[in-house]
């Protein structure tokens, strides 16, 4: 039976005049974008470009909601209640929802962007807040989680649509969790074919080779890579081409996941 498995970036994250990423380049070979909606990165104007260029190549798009945080790239936690979570996201993915209604294509997923996996595991409160929202405005939405952490066990409780993630560009810890990025340049993958080695790993045998060495299980469909790292086109490349050269079948969710 043949595997498929998606293949999801951050993009959109540039704002006025301050440009980020290498989306023309990465989107050709990804399947599912995660716009930034305004509130860690993103404005108006990108959302609809990147919209746009989404809707060229055939990506499907998702709503990536920040924290209100744009000096800090919605990388440090903030001290707020499950309502206000819940309208962050919804005026966030409700912005981009407009930009995809005026393009003719239907939103297909939400991944929150940053601080809020590491706020999911501690706050389970929050999850919830964040799953209903997802239900509340489409029940077909698809919600990216962490594969097999605290975050995704919560979720699943709700009942929403659940993505399992895996990261190609970060290493992992024994505890399923991705190393901190402030542990140093030993969190983050560079070299495209140690991401791409990664990725197979994860999506053709289903583990993941820890920071120490250890293997660890783990059951994804669909593989992130960072669209504000520095080489983040040459990684997509060298994922996409691994991914298809071991034999799996790379489409958006939308076109099997849940079929």
């Amino acid at each position: 039976m043949a595997k498929f498995v998606d293949i999801n970036c951050d993009m959109g994250e540039s704002y006025g005049r301050w440009t980020l990423g290498h989306d023309e380049e990465v989107m050709p070979n990804i399947t599912s974008a995660n716009v930034a909606c305004g509130f860690h990165a993103g404005d108006p104007h990108v959302m609809r470009r990147t919209v746009e260029l989404a809707v060229r190549h055939g990506v499907a798009i998702g709503s990536h909601p920040g924290m209100p945080d744009l000096m800090g790239f919605g990388r440090r936690a903030i001290d707020v209640t499950p309502q206000e979570m819940k309208d962050y996201h919804r005026y966030q993915t409700g912005a981009l929802w407009a930009f995809c209604k005026a393009a003719g294509v239907e939103l297909q997923h939400v991944k929150p962007h940053g601080v809020h996996y590491s706020m999911f595991e501690q706050y389970p409160a929050l999850v919830r807040a964040t799953a209903e929202n997802v239900m509340e405005m489409d029940k077909h939405l698809f919600l990216f989680t962490l594969s097999d952490t605290k975050y995704e066990a919560e979720a699943k409780k709700t009942g929403v649509r659940i993505v399992s993630e895996g990261f190609a560009d970060r290493m992992y810890q024994a505890d399923k969790q991705m190393v901190p990025r402030k542990a140093g340049p030993h969190a983050m993958i560079t070299d495209p074919q140690q991401a791409a080695d990664h990725a197979v790993m994860m999506a053709k045998e289903g583990k993941i080779r820890t920071i120490d060495g250890t293997l660890i299980d783990v059951d994804i469909q669909t593989i992130c890579i960072h669209g504000d790292s520095p080489d983040a086109h040459k990684i997509v490349r060298a994922v996409r081409e691994g991914l298809e050269k071991a034999g799996l079948i790379v489409r958006p969710l939308r076109e099997w996941f849940g079929r």
